[in-house]
């Protein structure tokens, strides 16, 4: 959200179905600080663009806390990478994986990491970083994308384990100058072992 609120953006519907909800984007327009434009389809049902509102205001209250923190208050111990051996670091991570996802946080791209690379990765850098959790919402989740900062070294790293040659190709007609990796195997098969909230 990086433009000025508007309330007049898009077709507007004929009746006053959003009157009931006004105050929920009053609400949602002050928490960022005025930043919003928003447009809602004249089709939306009022009750589904009712309940995203309520989610954005929610979201936006919700107070932003350290999952490491978090982890901890729920009884979970986690002792420093140097602290393990590889058998206890292994089974801790997975403790840690299963925590995460009691939280509602979810991580994806992993595959190019060991173990211990990943748990240091959690311990030191990403259980560290502040997120807006809501317990309440059992819907809701968090997604930790180990190779989504933007960085050179990340988007090497997804064209190299990650891409498809189609994205590899597309890449490479949109950033000529990037020299491509060469396409290697995952060194690990962990990925489609992790909890996702879109698996029943």
């Amino acid at each position: 959200m990086t433009t000025k609120a508007k309330d007049d953006d898009g077709p507007r519907r004929s009746d006053d179905s959003e009157a009931p909800f006004e105050d929920l984007k009053t609400q949602a327009a002050a928490l960022c600080g005025g930043q919003m434009r928003t447009w809602t389809s004249p089709d939306c049902p009022s009750g589904i663009e009712e309940q995203f509102w309520k989610q954005i205001v929610a979201f936006e209250n919700a107070p932003e806390v350290e999952p490491f923190d978090m982890l901890i208050r729920s009884g979970l111990a986690l002792p420093s990478p140097q602290e393990l051996d590889d058998e206890s670091l292994a089974a801790k991570l997975w403790e840690v994986v299963r925590g995460l996802e009691c939280l509602g946080v979810y991580l994806s791209s992993t595959d190019h990491l060991n173990d211990r690379e990943l748990y240091t990765r959690l311990w030191t850098d990403i259980l560290r970083e502040p997120i807006a959790l809501e317990p309440e919402d059992e819907d809701g989740a968090w997604h930790v994308d180990l190779i989504g900062s933007g960085s050179e070294e990340d988007i090497d790293v997804y064209l190299k384990y990650y891409a498809d040659e189609d994205e590899r190709r597309r890449w490479a007609q949109e950033w000529p100058d990037h020299v491509l990796p060469r396409v290697a195997q995952r060194p690990f098969d962990r990925d489609r072992h992790l909890p996702s909230p879109y698996r029943s």
